[in-house]
């Protein structure tokens, strides 16, 4: 009976003792898998890089409307032909070309005043408008021109628009050396980020290029502005790209 209770002991000990390192092998192996997933598991790093260039305005677009109303058609448009002549006066004594002056738009309004009752009241009233358009890669010229708009008052014109466009034209020979420029940028840093997390930069995994925008030199930064340049002819030019590195 006694050596039947020891016998069932030692086979129970030597079965608790299989069973406990069975855990401690499973657990080793399923440590050393998790580690070995963690080694191989990718990292990588998410960065962008910002290329800007001054640049000056090539070309140069200003617009002027003007208008003259009556109930006589033939008067209304002897003012508003004066007036055109007026605005042509002033562009070439400002030192610009006659080819670089067109007639953009002119147009005809009726209005016909009427009482409570609906029915018409007066004579029928006319409006005539019209629009001068200058266009010239003369820029700083122009500019100092629409500086002094206010002569075109003086001179009788009733000016009812007047706005300057100034665009940069050249965008494609800075595109190249911008990009370039932009990637360099990129990689810097990602290797600052890598060097402070004690790792090495990898290979470019995916890399994205943004737009190319331009705006006033003097607005606010924007990564995802669209304009193609503004009211002023100082400007910047400016893309970021967004590249993903792996991280060694």
């Amino acid at each position: 009976m006694d050596s039947q209770l020891v016998s069932n002991r030692v086979a129970l000990l030597g079965a608790v003792g299989i069973f406990a390192l069975g855990l401690t092998t499973s657990g080793y192996a399923l440590g050393d898998g998790l580690r070995r997933y963690k080694l191989a598991e990718p990292r990588t790093v998410t960065v962008r890089g910002v290329s800007e260039r001054n640049v000056t305005a090539d070309l140069a677009t200003w617009s002027i409307g003007f208008a003259h109303s009556g109930t006589e058609l033939a008067d209304v448009e002897q003012s508003v032909d004066a007036q055109a002549r007026a605005v042509r006066a002033f562009f070439i004594g400002a030192g610009f070309k006659p080819a670089d002056i067109t007639d953009v738009d002119v147009s005809l309004r009726r209005e016909q005043p009427t009482g409570r009752d609906g029915e018409p009241v007066g004579p029928e009233k006319l409006t005539v408008s019209r629009s001068i358009q200058l266009r010239t890669e003369d820029v700083m010229r122009t500019r100092d021109a629409y500086a002094r708009q206010a002569e075109l008052l003086r001179a009788g014109v009733e000016l009812s628009s007047s706005s300057a466009s100034y665009s940069f034209t050249r965008l494609n020979d800075l595109k190249p050396e911008m990009i370039a420029e932009a990637n360099r940028n990129a990689r810097r840093s990602a290797q600052q980020f890598a060097s402070d997390s004690g790792v090495a930069v990898g290979k470019m995994k995916t890399a994205s290029q943004g737009y190319f925008s331009v705006g006033a030199r003097d607005g606010e930064e924007c990564d995802d502005c669209g304009s193609s340049g503004g009211s002023s002819p100082f400007q910047k030019v400016r893309v970021v790209t967004t590249i993903d590195y792996d991280l060694g």
